[in-house]
């Protein structure tokens, strides 16, 4: 049954119900860039919708009609008889048949009906038509006719647009004319949320020398720019146009003492990543630098390991061999922490034995207790794949002592690194860790990992078995070339 309100006995009136007016908000209208809204648009001056940080107020979409006892209902909230659009629709024109509760020629308080609410949508509407109005002012506007409001027009969503496009003819006057305007404000416009976008289009074509004053102008507040959620768009752009000597030694000033910062912030990080992709690897040693003084608060934290990362892929020789050799000193360290083990990874995964082995070699004699910490295991596990083979045995040979093995093997994290050892080991030690492991499996082979070591050995042992055995020359309790018990015997089982 359709409820369409409450029944006000003592007024003889039907209320809407509240609980049926559901809390619909307009929604954004549709022509606003919403990643815009929400901090950047990476579109920038080509993105069709418009860049505003306002919204329209979301408004009732239920109008309050016909007020009854003086606006307030006996049930404290606002009475609104319904609309006839809908309830002519049903049955009865949308009213029950109450002659047999008692209630006879019930009907609306008045009148009048609630008309969808179209508020919304004219605010939208007469938005859009603003912004076009606001966008067509500009057209066909010689720049010349600016001169004097340049400044505030680059705070100006469509103003912006339009010197944008004023740069984009290349005509060198109109590049003079835009230059000497914002060159004062060049700070505060590479933070703002329009201006950083005409900031970035200006270093884009202004000459050389223009460029240099600019450089020499924002190079003092270069680090607070950069950590700007706008500014680092802008400065990111600068560095990427930097065009002279003069230029980029200016930036490595700016920037030489607050790389450890940069390398740490959301924002600021970016700006590294630009010069090291952008800049010569001479250019980039002042990032070097601070990195290695300040190795493990850079590879131990979010953004600095990433950061990290990419210095070894655009390193130079020397360079590379600066890093791992931090990396390498402060490996223990690194290990076991949740992103300093990602980095240790990195070099692990560069497959060159000359940086990777004494790195591996830091580890020995902590082979066991790394290998049952939850991120650490899994740098274990990556040291005896891609290790050279003497160096591999020594790690494998912290692994043989029983009462460590048996502690791996009960472990969620070591139980890993004894497989990887298993598939790994030469011949001859892995016979050895074979043997140490099998006395233990009885008391393990109820747990989750006794079970997977049990199955590992016994798929491996059905796999080998046509090549031990020649079936009926041997007795059951023949020993296969890893000395283990043959499938058949029953003096010990694996299940």
């Amino acid at each position: 049954m359709t409820t369409l309100g409450n029944i006000d006995p003592v007024f003889g009136r039907i209320h809407a119900n509240p609980r049926d007016l559901s809390d619909r908000s307009v929604s954004p209208p549709s022509n606003i860039c919403r990643f815009f809204q929400q901090g950047y648009c990476s579109r920038g001056d080509r993105c069709t919708f418009i860049h505003t940080f306002k919204s329209v107020p979301p408004e009732s979409p239920h109008p309050i009609l016909s007020p009854v006892s003086n606006g307030v209902s006996p049930y404290n909230y606002p009475a609104s008889p319904l609309s006839p659009t809908f309830y002519n629709q049903l049955p009865n024109n949308g009213f029950h048949n109450y002659t047999k509760a008692g209630f006879n020629n019930l009907s609306p308080s008045n009148g009048k009906s609630a008309q969808p609410n179209s508020g919304a949508s004219k605010q939208v509407a007469k938005k859009a038509s603003t912004d076009v109005e606001a966008s067509n002012r500009f057209s066909g506007v010689p720049i010349e006719d600016m001169v004097g409001e340049v400044y505030s027009l680059c705070k100006d969503q469509h103003g912006c647009r339009y010197l944008q496009k004023k740069l984009e003819e290349q005509n060198q006057k109109y590049v003079d004319i835009i230059f000497h305007e914002v060159y004062g404000h060049f700070v505060e416009l590479m933070t703002d949320p329009f201006g950083n976008y005409l900031c970035q289009k200006l270093l884009e074509f202004c000459n050389d020398e223009q460029r240099t004053a600019i450089v020499d102008t924002v190079a003092p507040e270069l680090v607070n720019i950069s950590l700007n959620i706008h500014g680092t768009r802008a400065v990111q752009k600068m560095i990427e146009f930097l065009s002279n000597t003069q230029q980029i030694r200016m930036i490595i000033v700016a920037l030489n003492t607050s790389v450890v910062t940069l390398i740490k912030d959301l924002n600021g990080n970016h700006v590294v990543q630009k010069c090291l992709n952008r800049l010569k690897s001479a250019d980039n040693q002042f990032i070097y630098n601070g990195v290695c003084d300040s190795l493990i608060e850079v590879a131990t934290h979010r953004h600095g390991c990433c950061v990290l990362q990419r210095c070894i892929d655009y390193s130079s020789e020397t360079q590379k061999s600066q890093l791992v050799s931090a990396i390498t000193y402060h490996a223990l360290t690194l290990v076991q922490d949740p992103f300093g083990n990602y980095v240790v990874q990195y070099v692990l995964d560069l497959n060159e034995p000359r940086l990777s082995d004494p790195l591996i070699r830091r580890f020995f004699g902590n082979t066991c207790l790394l290998s049952v910490q939850k991120f650490s295991s899994n740098v274990m596990e990556k040291c005896i794949r891609v290790s050279k083979p003497e160096t591999r045995k020594g790690l494998i040979d912290e692994l043989l002592n029983r009462e460590t093995l048996d502690k791996l093997l009960r472990d969620s994290f070591g139980n890993y690194v004894v497989q990887t050892a298993l598939d790994y080991a030469e011949a001859n030690q892995r016979l050895m860790l074979v043997d140490a492991i099998r006395p233990l499996l009885p008391a393990i082979r109820n747990t989750p990992y006794g079970k997977r070591i049990q199955g590992k050995l016994l798929r491996e042992q059905v796999h080998s078995a046509p090549q031990q055995q020649n079936v009926g020359s041997y007795g059951y309790n023949y020993r296969g070339p890893m000395n283990m018990i043959g499938m058949n015997d029953v003096s010990y089982s694996y299940m």
